[in-house]
C-alpha cells in the first residue's frame, strides 16, 4: 500500500489528497458545502499571532463566510463582556488573567460555547498528567485495547536517570520528551536513547517512554466535539532487538513527522496501514472528552507491530496545527460543538 506524507484517510477508509491553491475545490470546501448553516455563527477568537497565521488563512475565512460563519478577533485589551455577541469563543490562551476573564465570561454567558476551558487546556501542558486519563480508563473491548507506553518522569539530575530506569523496569530504547508541552519548537523535540550511558546525556525535566515498534506509522486522530477524523502519518522506524546491542547514543529529532519525512514513498503492509476500528476510536474519544473536559484536540496513536488490536496513545495536543484547516469545518457546529 503506497501513501504520501500529505495523504488523508477518512473514517470510511477512502483516501483524500490535499489540494493546492490553484484548484477550484478542496477537502475543506467540499465538507463545508456538505452541511447547511441555518443562521450566522459568530466565532470570536483569541489566538497567538502564529496560530492566526496558520489557521485563519484568507481562503478559510472566505469559505466560512459563504456559509454564514464569521470569525471576529477578540481584543484582549478590552472587556470581553463588551464584545460580541459570540456563539463560540475559540482560544488557545492559558495565562492566569485570561483564565479569570474567560471564567467570568462563561458564567455570565452560559449559552456561548467556549473552546475550551483554560484549566482543561492547561492539563495537556504536562506530559506526566497528559496521558493519565488514558491509563486510568484501561479501555479494552472486542475491537482492541488502548493504553499508554510504560513511562517515567525525570524532573532533575540526569545522573540519576540510569538507576531510575532500572528501578522502574523500563526497556531500552527509550523516547525522551520534554515534560512541558507548551507548543514551542523545543517542546516537540524528541530523543531516542539506545543505551544506559546515553541516558546521562538527556536534559531533565522530561518524560521517558518505552519505544514500541509500530511499523513506522502513527495515526493522528482529530476530535472536534463528536466528530472524528483520522490521518496516517509516518513515524520513527522500528528498532530491531537483535541489532539493539550494537546501537548506542542519543538520536535527536525536531519532531516525529520531520524525522520520518523520507518514508513518504514507502510501500506499507496493509496490516500496518489499517486504521484503528471506528467503534474503538469513538469510545476512546467519548471517554477522553469526558475525562479531559475538551472538545477540540488530537491524539497520536500507534499500533504495536505484529498485532491488530493493541494500541497506544503517545501524545495528546489541544487545538493542533497542521490539519486545523480541514478539521475545523468537518463538523456540524450545532450537532457536535454548540
Amino acid at each position: 500500500m503506497k501513501l504520501t506524507d500529505n495523504e488523508e484517510i477518512t473514517m470510511n477508509g477512502t483516501r483524500e489528497m490535499e489540494t493546492t491553491e490553484q484548484e477550484t475545490s478542496s477537502p475543506c470546501s467540499l465538507v463545508i458545502e456538505a452541511f447547511p448553516v441555518k443562521k450566522s455563527i459568530i466565532v470570536g477568537y483569541a489566538l497567538t499571532s502564529k496560530k492566526i497565521k496558520s489557521f485563519l488563512q484568507p481562503k478559510l475565512e472566505g469559505l466560512a463566510r459563504n456559509k454564514g460563519i464569521l470569525f471576529v478577533a477578540i481584543d484582549q485589551n478590552k472587556p470581553l463582556s463588551e464584545q460580541g455577541p459570540f456563539d463560540i469563543v475559540l482560544h488557545k490562551q492559558i495565562g492566569k488573567e485570561w483564565r479569570r476573564i474567560l471564567e467570568e465570561f462563561r458564567l455570565a454567558h452560559p449559552d456561548v460555547t467556549v473552546l475550551d476551558p483554560p484549566d482543561a487546556i492547561l492539563h495537556l501542558r504536562n506530559r506526566q498528567s497528559m496521558l493519565q486519563c488514558v491509563a486510568d480508563m484501561n479501555l479494552s473491548d472486542s475491537n482492541g485495547r488502548v493504553g499508554v507506553p510504560k513511562q517515567l518522569v525525570i524532573k532533575k539530575d540526569a545522573s540519576s536517570i540510569p538507576e531510575a530506569v532500572n528501578n522502574a523496569g523500563l526497556r531500552l530504547p527509550l523516547v525522551a520528551k520534554p515534560l512541558v508541552a507548551d507548543g514551542s519548537a523545543k517542546s516537540h523535540e524528541l530523543s531516542l536513547a539506545y543505551d544506559q550511558h546515553s541516558l546521562l546525556k538527556l536534559e531533565p525535566p522530561l518524560v521517558l517512554q518505552e519505544f514500541v515498534n509500530h511499523g513506522g506509522v502513527l495515526f493522528k486522530v482529530y476530535i472536534v466535539g463528536e466528530a472524528i477524523r483520522v490521518v496516517r502519518r509516518f513515524s520513527l522506524p522500528d528498532v530491531s532487538r537483535r541489532e539493539l546491542p550494537k546501537s548506542a547514543g542519543v538520536f535527536r529529532f525536531p519532531r516525529v513527522s520531520c524525522a520520518a519525512a523520507s518514508a513518504d514513498d514507502a510501500d506499507l503492509d496493509p496490516s500496518i496501514a489499517e486504521l484503528p476500528p471506528r467503534p474503538l476510536l469513538e469510545r476512546l474519544a467519548k471517554e477522553l472528552r469526558r475525562g479531559l473536559g475538551l472538545r477540540l484536540f488530537n491524539l497520536d496513536i500507534i499500533r504495536e507491530h505484529g498485532t491488530r488490536d493493541r494500541f497506544y496513545v503517545i501524545d495528546i495536543n489541544y487545538f493542533p496545527g497542521k490539519f486545523d484547516f480541514h478539521t475545523f469545518f468537518a463538523i456540524d457546529y450545532h450537532k457536535h460543538v454548540v
